[in-house]
């Protein structure tokens, strides 16, 4: 079992898609799960559908929809204060020792992350690659395991079959609840959520299917640094 488990990803609602069944399942096991949060997602271009938000109300909108969902997985939040669609021009050292910091406090058995450059989005990547930092500057006797998520087009074929497929089917209401909870996002593409209980029976079955495993790669230094 873990000890504590510290989840790193930029925005609101990264925690809800990418691990929210991993961390339902650790908190039912008793585990701490602590979400270090790196934006607000103030760049966000959903604003509800219909409309409820704009550029000056969507911050604090999606703090709010943000502490909801970590109050869903019973998660300790902790918001780093960077901003949405820049952490790529941010020091990678200083956002890796910022993070270190927390990790020092804490002392977490596991983070979970985004895999530097196969994560889509460049504040994916950059953060991802910034906590991976944090954990390599640590002592190696107190270094947390790193789980790496990839999603981008063709990952597989770059770094072959995921290490962890983590089957959260007992967890994908609570899932579903987390997601549904950042309102403002689950709008055009993610709008099945809120229908899911309209959708055809075959149809339905495929959605849960592809979201009841959550990916993950095991992070090995020795073995990532040579690529």
């Amino acid at each position: 079992m873990e000890k504590h488990v510290v989840v790193i990803f930029p925005h609101p609602d990264d925690e809800a898609f990418g691990a929210a069944g991993s961390v339902a399942k650790f908190r039912a096991e008793g585990v701490p799960v602590t979400y270090l949060c790196g934006t607000l997602g103030q760049m966000g271009r959903n604003m509800g559908n219909p409309t409820f938000a704009n550029r000056e109300s969507l911050p604090e909108i999606r703090k709010k929809e943000l502490k909801q969902a970590c109050a869903t997985l019973d998660m300790e939040l902790k918001m780093l204060g960077y901003r949405d669609k820049t952490i790529e021009f941010e020091d990678k050292q200083e956002v890796a020792d910022h993070l270190r910091g927390y990790l020092e406090e804490i002392k977490p058995s596991l983070v979970i992350t985004h895999y530097p450059g196969y994560a889509v989005h460049p504040d994916h990547n950059s953060l991802g690659a910034a906590a991976i930092q944090a954990v390599e500057d640590m002592n190696p006797e107190e270094r947390p395991k790193i789980w790496a998520q990839a999603f981008s087009n063709g990952h597989e074929e770059a770094l072959g079959a995921p290490d962890i497929k983590h089957d959260i089917h007992d967890y994908f209401d609570k899932k579903l609840q987390t997601i549904l909870s950042h309102d403002s996002q689950v709008a055009g593409m993610f709008g099945w959520y809120k229908q899911l209980d309209d959708l055809d029976e075959e149809v339905k079955k495929e959605l849960i299917e592809n979201q009841a495993i959550e990916r993950f790669y095991l992070w090995e230094f020795d073995k990532n640094d040579e690529k």
